[in-house]
């Protein structure tokens, strides 16, 4: 395994798979596969059910997710990603995981059983005084919320949340924000929006594990 921070990676059937450290042995989250190796167990990282898996495949060395931090999560669904994040950070860091649908806070819930670094904050990311008091400081944003204003949700987020010198990322996706446009043309406009108060340090996009999607990896300005 080549081993990329807490992210594992392996050239097996003629591709590359994603690893992380299961941090709950024995516990999946959704179909995932369990993997042991010299007393280990790895939960493979499906690319295809999760935009930072894709991102990382598609060249982006370093997400910036490291053990110890603390992760503001916009937009997590049933969980899928948010679980590899909990591996990543490990038990001696966070993750607050946020949406606004009841239906998928409650499955969301059962993961968090297991997992104890991971708070479910049902709410509206678009509304962050609305849960200011259930957050803290965080040394990463990490957003995958498709709505037409999903930048501007994004920043509001960073400014409130995210540390000095911390990082953002905004898994944007074109069809969301503008179906009349080429998305080569959304994600210069996102570019131009994030300029302003982020620094830019990696873009991808995401093709072939997810259509019509990009992710932009940004450090907060001084």
């Amino acid at each position: 395994m080549i081993k990329k921070g807490k992210v594992f990676e392996v050239y097996e059937d003629h591709r590359k798979r994603l690893y992380t450290v299961n941090l709950v042995p024995g516990k999946k989250v959704y179909d995932e596969r369990l993997v042991k190796e010299k007393g280990v167990e790895y939960r493979e990282w499906n690319a295809r059910k999760s935009k930072l898996a894709a991102a990382i495949l598609k060249g982006s060395n370093n997400i910036f997710i490291r053990k110890g931090c603390v992760v503001l999560y916009l937009g997590c669904s049933y969980g899928t990603t948010p679980s590899h994040v909990s591996d990543i950070v490990g038990k001696d860091g966070f993750v607050f995981a946020l949406d606004f649908a009841p239906r998928v806070m409650r499955e969301m819930v059962f993961v968090c059983e297991d997992r104890n670094n991971i708070a479910p904050i049902l709410g509206n990311a678009n509304k962050p005084l609305s849960y200011v008091d259930k957050v803290s400081m965080v040394d990463v944003v990490y957003q995958d919320i498709a709505q037409r204003d999903q930048v501007e949700i994004f920043l509001k987020n960073v400014k409130m949340f995210l540390k000095k010198e911390g990082y953002g990322l905004l898994a944007v996706k074109a069809r969301s924000v503008d179906v009349t446009k080429k998305p080569k043309a959304i994600f210069a406009e996102v570019r131009q929006k994030l300029d302003k108060e982020m620094t830019i340090v990696d873009y991808r996009t995401l093709e072939p594990y997810e259509l019509d999607h990009c992710m932009f990896i940004c450090k907060k300005k001084g």
